[in-house]
C-alpha cells in the first residue's frame, strides 16, 4: 500500500516510517523542509518525500493522488504564536480538503487521551483536531496516548534531567497528578497494527502501558532504575508560572513548552479500557521496562529521534533552507584558518563537537553562555546532541542549529539559537588542505553591534582556541 506519513521529521515519525516500510509498504513522507529528513539509507527506493506544509495551501498540491492511507502526527503544542489551538485546527481542515479528491481509505491519528470534561488547552485542541479529521472523507482511526516513554522522549528527558540533577525535589502538587504511560516500542505497534484493519474504523481508543502511575511515582521509578536516591516534597504554593520557570530552568524543555506541560499535567490521563491492545492482541510493557528499554538504546548510541530535534524546542520556526546561506552584506565576522596534517582526523573532531564532548577550548565559558541564556528564556546548553557518532541537518546541537551538515564536502554550518540581538552562524570547512572556521553576526541595530564588540576578545580566546584543538590531532 500507499501511505502518506504527515510528521515524518518529528519524534513519532521517525521511528513509525521504517515500521511501515519494513511490513512492505511505500511511504509518501510529507515533510516541510526535505533539507532536514535524513532517513536510514536502507529505506532508499521504498519511500518518496514531497515538502508539503499544511498551514500553506499552495504546497498542499504535492501530495500524490494515489494514496490508500495516511497517519496524522501533526502538532503545534510549543509553537511560538500563543494560538497554537487554531493552528492546529487549520492544519486539520486543510488536510481534509487536500485529499478530499483522493482514493484514501484510512486515516490514523494520534491524539491524547481525554477522559475528563476539563481539558487542558492542549488536549483539548487535539480533541478538536479529531472531530475536524472525523468529517473527512474517509475513515478516521484515533489513538490516544497519555505520557510516552523512549529514548528522545520530551517527557523521558524532562524526567531524566530532574531526576538526575535534583537529590531534593520540592515539587508543585501536580505531581500527585495520575497517568498512565506507555512505552514508544507499543506507540509504534499499536500505530502499524491498526492500519488497513477494518474493525478499527471511525473509532476511537486509549493506548496505555500496564502500570498507572502519579507523575511523583514515575519519577521515583526512574531514579529507581537509575540506583539514585531521591526525595521529593509536594507542596500546594507552586502556581501554573512558577511550575514553568521551575521545569524550564531544571530541564532541556523551552519555557513555551514547560508551559503547556504543566497546564496538561494538572488534569488526570488515564485509560478508560484496554479494548485495542485485547482486539491486537499486544501486551503491552511496563513503564520500568519502557525505561531499561531506553537506556539500552542510550548506552549503545542508537537513539531513534529526540524532541530536542524538533524545531520547537529552539527558536527556527520557518524552514532551513532560509537560513543556509549566511549573509555577507552589513555583517560581522570571526574569520579563522589553520594547515591541517589530517583532514580526517580533523573532521573527526568536528563531527563530534557539543553534547558530553563540548567545544575543546574554554568549556566553562560555552557553560557560562549556556546558563546566562537560560536565564533570559533561550535554549541554553542543555539539548546536547542526540547522537554521538552522527551529525544531519536539522538536530540541535546543545545551543546551535544544523544547517548543513556534508563530510564528504568537509563542510559543517551551525545557526545559533540561543539569545542574540541577531543572527549568528558558525562554520566549519576543510578545503586544500586547510581548517576555514568562520563565525558571522547580522547585528539588529546599535545593540546588536555593541554586543559583537563587547564580546571580541572573548571570541578571540574561545575560537582562537577552539581551532587550534580542533587541529590537534596528536
Amino acid at each position: 500500500m500507499r501511505i502518506l506519513l504527515t510528521g515524518a521529521t518529528g519524534y513519532i515519525g521517525k521511528r513509525l516510517l521504517p515500521a511501515l516500510v519494513s511490513n512492505g509498504n511505500e511511504v509518501i513522507c510529507c515533510v516541510r523542509d526535505a533539507k532536514r529528513f535524513n532517513p536510514p539509507k536502507q529505506l532508499n527506493g521504498h519511500i518518496e518525500v514531497v515538502e508539503v506544509d499544511f498551514l500553506k495551501k499552495d504546497t498542499l498540491k504535492n501530495i500524490p493522488d494515489d494514496i490508500d492511507a495516511a497517519y496524522y502526527l501533526i502538532h503545534s503544542m510549543s509553537g511560538s504564536s500563543g494560538k497554537f489551538n487554531e493552528l492546529e485546527s487549520e492544519s486539520a481542515h486543510n488536510f481534509n480538503e487536500a485529499v478530499a479528491g483522493k482514493k484514501i481509505e484510512q486515516v490514523i491519528y494520534l491524539s491524547g487521551i481525554v477522559n475528563e470534561d476539563t481539558l487542558s488547552k492542549h488536549l483539548a485542541s487535539r480533541k478538536e483536531v479529531e472531530n475536524i479529521l472525523s468529517q473527512g472523507n474517509f475513515a478516521l482511526t484515533t489513538l490516544r496516548a497519555g505520557i510516552i516513554v523512549g529514548s528522545g522522549s520530551a517527557s523521558f528527558e524532562i524526567i531524566r534531567d530532574l531526576v538526575e540533577k535534583l537529590p531534593v525535589m520540592v515539587t508543585p502538587r501536580w505531581l500527585n497528578t495520575r497517568c498512565q504511560p506507555v512505552g514508544i516500542t507499543d506507540v509504534i505497534l499499536f500505530l502499524s497494527n491498526v492500519l488497513h484493519n477494518k474493525a478499527t474504523y471511525n473509532d476511537n481508543y486509549d493506548i496505555g502501558g500496564p502500570d498507572v502511575l502519579t507523575y511523583k511515582e514515575m519519577l521515583l521509578g526512574f531514579a529507581k532504575a537509575r540506583k539514585l536516591k531521591r526525595w521529593i516534597f509536594t507542596l500546594p504554593i507552586m502556581t501554573p508560572k512558577l511550575s514553568s520557570y521551575w521545569l524550564f530552568f531544571v530541564t532541556s524543555t523551552s519555557y513555551r513548552l514547560a508551559v503547556t506541560l504543566v497546564d496538561s499535567m494538572k488534569v488526570e490521563v488515564v485509560c478508560s479500557d484496554d479494548r485495542l491492545a485485547r482486539l491486537l492482541g499486544i501486551k503491552t510493557i511496563s513503564y520500568a521496562e519502557s525505561l531499561a528499554k531506553a537506556f539500552s538504546k542510550i548506552n549503545q548510541h542508537v537513539v531513534a529521534s529526540s524532541w530536542k530535534d524538533s524545531l520547537v524546542s529552539g527558536r527556527i520556526s520557518e524552514n532551513l533552507s532560509e537560513y543556509i546561506e549566511v549573509p555577507v552584506y552589513g555583517c560581522l565576522q570571526d574569520k579563522r584558518s589553520a594547515k591541517v596534517k589530517d583532514s580526517e582526523k580533523v573532521l573527526d573532531r568536528i563531527w563530534a563537537l557539543g553534547g558530553e564532548t563540548g567545544w575543546y577550548y574554554g568549556n566553562w565559558l560555552w557553560k557560562l553562555r549556556g546558563f546566562l541564556d537560560k536565564l533570559v528564556g533561550g535554549v541554553g546548553l542543555r539539548r546536547g546532541r542526540t547522537n554521538v557518532n552522527d551529525i544531519n541537518a536539522g538536530d540541535s546541537l546543545d545551543f546551535w542549529r544544523v544547517l548543513y551538515a556534508n563530510r564528504a564536502e568537509k563542510r559543517l554550518l551551525l545557526f545559533a539559537e540561543m539569545k542574540v540581538p541577531g543572527e549568528a552562524w558558525l562554520e566549519f570547512s576543510i578545503d586544500d588542505g586547510v581548517l576555514y572556521q568562520t563565525a558571522t553576526f547580522r547585528p539588529r541595530g546599535l545593540w546588536g553591534r555593541l554586543y559583537w564588540y563587547s564580546i571580541s576578545p572573548i571570541h578571540g580566546f574561545v575560537f582562537g582556541g577552539m581551532l587550534r584543538e580542533l587541529n590537534n590531532t596528536k
